[in-house]
């Protein structure tokens, strides 16, 4: 099955915002689930490059989690905490443990289209300009279009 669309990713030119969003066949209720058991957002976060694995994943609000990807043995941490997890909307912090400082508040919404379908809605706030580009320059593109394609697929083969 082929992507609906590619995610389109936009950056605010006039405060510190990535903005994505993207058209999945799916219902709303699938894609909290996948993005809030452990074991499918293992399954389909980040490039296909990279293995996964939770170290700890405690999705209601309040909570935390952390993972580390993998790949050629090199280690790649990322932690936060989830701020508010309801069926339609989830906000959380995300800090890649390699710049610790550089710490964003993601908002996810999963908005119903109709017809079993859902346009995700996805922000990240950093904390200058100069962060939120490199991030933007730092491959997050092609990291989160390979990700969001393996959630296709898991999607089409009735894995979540």
């Amino acid at each position: 099955m082929t992507n609906i669309a590619e995610t389109t990713i936009e950056a605010d030119p006039k405060v510190p915002i990535i903005r994505m969003t993207r058209d999945f066949r799916a219902t709303p209720e699938q894609l909290f689930r996948a993005h809030t058991d452990p074991e499918l957002f293992a399954q389909w976060v980040g490039p296909r490059s990279l293995d996964t694995r939770i170290e700890h994943w405690d999705a209601r609000t309040g909570g935390s989690w952390r993972f580390v990807s993998m790949r050629d043995g090199v280690e790649f941490g990322f932690h936060g905490c989830f701020h508010d997890v309801r069926p339609d909307r989830i906000v959380q912090t995300f800090t890649y443990e390699g710049d610790p400082d550089g710490v964003a508040l993601e908002t996810l919404r999963f908005e119903d289209i109709g017809d079993g379908r859902t346009r995700l809605h996805a922000q990240s706030l950093v904390d200058s300009f100069e962060s939120r580009d490199a991030w933007l320059s730092g491959g997050m593109e092609s990291g989160v279009n390979e990700g969001y394609a393996k959630l296709d697929g898991m999607l089409a083969d009735g894995a979540i």
